[in-house]
């Protein structure tokens, strides 16, 4: 093969390829055209790499088509730009993907934590099967507020967050199982009744209530929003629709483990509430406003952000590009 002669009778077919590559918008046309000219081009630098090696004029053809490729199949975005959507439109529609599943799992715990302390503390056998009656009243008059006072603010705050949020993780993580969100749910729940019902018994009521409620109600929150995601996935696993299982199970991992992610920063605000308001000898409610406003930010962000993303089409997964292109079912 004549390479001066190969370059000089495709010299305009590889600066109008290079043209097409740099062009911003194409029309449908134009796109036709750039995929053909990058298969001539293709079979060009093919012909040049078989008779000669590599070239100045092959390295020149082998450039063009690499911008030409990523023209065609896209590029993964920068980091710092995917922030914005991830905050503003993925992590917002997943929270709001479960609101419902969310509100059941916050009634079971209520339910369950209720009917516990009730339980507990209206029978003195069952008061007296958590322990000695000493060890009991000291729980109530001292340990159960020293647990939030006997570590400086900032370890206490740090090692609330790091727990809350690895079992927030395990809920979604593990939801699969339908089991594991269910046990964490129970498990917490049947904890605070326990607690409410020492300090229930032992006219400490108040106390409790105070101490609790004033990161309790986002950290709680931050649980349940976690088993509900769980939950869900579970149910995409169960009745996944006119997808197949593990398409469905895919899609439902990638857009709630988002939630996961989210979590770990209502958890961080919850600990920081935790450490350095619940111990405070504040008024109580003021520190029950506090946490108040807090759960308000959650919610705010969970309900009414993750609605105008949730119009927006957006369901928490990842872009067509990360995710690869979805197989289109009817129905």
């Amino acid at each position: 093969m004549d390479l001066d002669a190969l370059t000089a009778a495709r010299r305009e077919e590889w600066a109008r390829l290079d043209e097409l590559g740099r062009t911003r918008h194409l029309s449908g046309p134009e796109v036709d055209e750039l995929v053909t000219r990058y298969r001539a081009a293709s079979a060009d630098l093919a012909d040049i790499k078989t008779s000669a090696g590599r070239t100045p004029q092959g390295d020149h053809v082998s450039i063009l088509l690499a911008r030409t490729r990523l023209r065609l199949t896209g590029v993964r975005e920068n980091v710092l730009k995917q922030l914005p959507r991830f905050f503003l439109l993925q992590l917002p529609a997943a929270l709001y993907r479960v609101r419902w599943m969310t509100l059941a799992v916050t009634v079971f715990f209520l339910l369950v934590s209720t009917l516990v302390a009730l339980w507990i503390s209206g029978d003195p056998a069952a008061i007296a099967a958590l322990g000695a009656q000493s060890d009991l009243q000291n729980y109530a008059d001292e340990q159960f507020v020293d647990y939030y006072r006997e570590n400086p603010n900032a370890i206490f705050a740090g090692t609330v967050w790091t727990n809350n949020a690895w079992i927030a993780a395990q809920c979604v993580m593990f939801g699969v199982t339908g089991v594991w969100p269910v046990m964490v749910i129970m498990q917490n729940a049947v904890g605070v009744g326990q607690s409410a019902a020492i300090m229930i018994a032992f006219d400490r009521a108040d106390v409790f209530f105070q101490f609790i409620l004033p990161h309790g109600l986002l950290e709680l929150t931050a649980i349940f929003v976690a088993g509900a995601a769980g939950l869900q996935i579970f149910w995409a696993w169960v009745a996944p629709g006119r997808r197949t299982r593990g398409e469905a199970l895919a899609a439902a991992g990638r857009s709630l483990a988002t939630v996961a992610v989210g979590l770990v920063f209502a958890l961080a605000l919850s600990g920081v509430v935790e450490g350095f308001v619940t111990p405070r000898d504040w008024p109580w409610p003021i520190k029950i406003a506090i946490g108040a406003a807090a759960l308000g930010v959650f919610l705010f962000y969970m309900l009414w952000v993750g609605r105008r993303a949730a119009r927006a089409g957006e369901t928490g997964d990842v872009t067509e590009y990360e995710a690869g292109t979805p197989t289109l079912t009817a129905g």
